[in-house]
């Protein structure tokens, strides 16, 4: 028998591939425990699969209703893929609109979170708390990503190497035996699992150098300055994909975001400490108030 996060549901390794049907697209979620509704936008070359289950499975004993979601035209959804942020964020909204969700607890990772700023700037009343981890501030930055990480991402295919590069800290000892025990989780699902984003696709679309801005959006930072409804930003001392440095350099700007970064940990803090982020996150829900 599959593992439950609670009684009748089940755990992030074994919860069931769900489909719904929007114009000219079908998307693939997977939705998980009971409670207030929290949607995550996932990474670039992510899918449902690329989530830490142990990271998840913590969420739902915060008393989440955890939902993810493959992008259309990518994992096992259909339609046209892209990666163009305003489309995915009206995808995000049409998911939480299809599903009866009401007003969410918006999350996003890497991409995912600037999908995430997209759809607060743009549909405020669907969110009541946005989730940031490893993402970037919109309009230009202080510390531009590594070089490295354009390099590495652009490489077909995962490898525990790879991916210890990409997400964590290889100069900590700490960090890359975390990698390992994340890798490990990552690898539990057996069946229906979401097929990888195409290699070639994903590297056209990321480029051959760091961009600055690389979010440019003026619009959503203006929202962000001016929204009322509570950010957390969940980073680590070094990402090299999107540098938490430079939300440190808006922090006077924003009125509603909250920091948290995490030591000797890289792209993805909340799969080197998964069950401290996902309590992190279930206190900043449960005691902020929102909107």
């Amino acid at each position: 028998m599959p593992p439950n996060t609670q009684s009748g549901q089940h755990s992030a390794a074994y919860s069931p591939n769900q489909y719904v049907d929007l114009e000219g697209r079908r998307l693939a979620y997977r939705s998980i425990g009971e409670g207030t509704p929290l949607v995550l936008c996932t990474r670039f070359r992510g899918t449902m699969d690329t989530w830490d289950p142990a990271f998840l499975d913590g969420l739902v004993a915060e008393g989440l209703r955890v939902i993810t979601f493959d992008y259309a035209g990518l994992g096992l959804s259909a339609g046209e893929r892209t990666y163009n942020p305003a489309v995915l964020a009206k995808d995000t909204a049409a998911l939480i609109g299809a599903l009866g969700l009401g007003r969410v607890v918006l999350g996003g990772w890497s991409l995912g979170g600037i999908v995430a700023q997209v759809l607060l700037a743009t549909r405020p009343d669907l969110v009541s708390h946005a989730v940031l981890i490893g993402t970037t501030p919109p309009g230009p930055v202080v510390k531009l990503p590594e070089q490295l990480f354009i390099d590495t991402a652009r490489i077909p295919g995962s490898s525990l190497d790879k991916d210890t590069i990409l997400f964590f800290e290889p100069a900590s000892a700490e960090s890359r035996a975390a990698a390992e025990r994340s890798a490990k989780r990552l690898s539990a699902r057996q069946e229906g699992r979401s097929p990888e984003v195409p290699g070639e696709w994903a590297a056209a679309q990321l480029g051959d150098r760091p961009r600055n801005p690389p979010f440019p959006a003026d619009a959503v930072l203006a929202a962000l300055k001016a929204t009322k409804v509570p950010v957390l930003h969940i980073g680590a001392d070094h990402d090299i994909a999107f540098p938490v440095e430079n939300w440190y350099a808006l922090n006077s700007q924003l009125p509603t975001l909250q920091l948290l970064t995490y030591p000797q940990a890289g792209h993805a803090p909340h799969h080197q400490y998964p069950e401290a982020s996902a309590a992190y996150i279930g206190t900043f829900v449960h005691s902020t108030l929102c909107a």
